[in-house]
């Protein structure tokens, strides 16, 4: 007996199990080898990211990968600024916990890549974000979102570093005013893979369940 072929654009089960296992894997890196990373991959983890959807197909992301060390150093700089200040936000033992956490990969990390939005792309012609221009910076997020399974599926890390200065990234990198810092991402080959969060194998914070999550009105 035969099965129909599947239709264009349709998914097996097979393909569902391991995606949804791509998914429970897709973990943010912190720890990674110093193993350089071919550009190739680097060109089709990128190409796959824009692949995602953007608000009036605006396609607003725009890729800085950062190399130079002085660039790099300026960003650790700011790292190091911001994590002193909030690790002050925190007392007793859970500022302990807190100075305990490994936060960034940055000395590791073979690739840098920071990611703005075009505030005012000339794609898209408007179209969808009159009263929520906000949904530029999560075009660009579904992107980056897109970026990680991609590297992932690829035996890839990535790491969203978010304790950074903004302003301080955009000047150090001098891209365009019209530019909106978004992330500082860390990519790489991860020292070891869990599908655990490290926060959550750190203690910091266990997941939650899901109905003080999903509502229904």
């Amino acid at each position: 007996m035969t099965t129909a072929p599947e239709a264009e654009g349709s998914f097996g089960e097979q393909f569902i199990e391991e995606f949804d296992r791509l998914l429970r894997w897709r973990r943010d890196v912190r720890r990674f080898r110093t193993d350089p990373v071919e550009p190739r991959l680097i060109q089709e983890i990128v190409a796959a990211a824009e692949l995602a959807p953007s608000v009036g197909n605006s396609q607003p992301w725009r890729w800085v990968e950062v190399r130079a060390p002085e660039l790099r150093a300026v960003v650790k700089s700011t790292f190091a600024r911001c994590n002193a200040e909030a690790l002050e936000g925190y007392r007793g033992e859970r500022a302990q916990q807190y100075a305990s956490l490994k936060l960034a990969g940055l000395d590791q990390a073979p690739v840098h890549l920071a990611v703005f939005s075009e505030d005012h792309p000339q794609q898209g012609h408007g179209l969808g974000r009159r009263t929520m221009p906000e949904t530029l910076a999560y075009s660009v997020v579904t992107a980056i979102s897109s970026l990680w399974l991609a590297a992932r599926a690829r035996g890839i890390g990535v790491g969203w570093i978010s304790i950074v200065e903004p302003d301080e990234v955009h000047r150090a990198l001098g891209v365009p005013p019209g530019w909106r810092f978004v992330a500082y991402l860390c990519i790489g080959y991860p020292e070891e893979m869990n599908s655990v969060p490290e926060l959550e194998r750190a203690g910091w914070q266990a997941r939650t369940d899901p109905e003080t999550r999903y509502f229904i009105r």
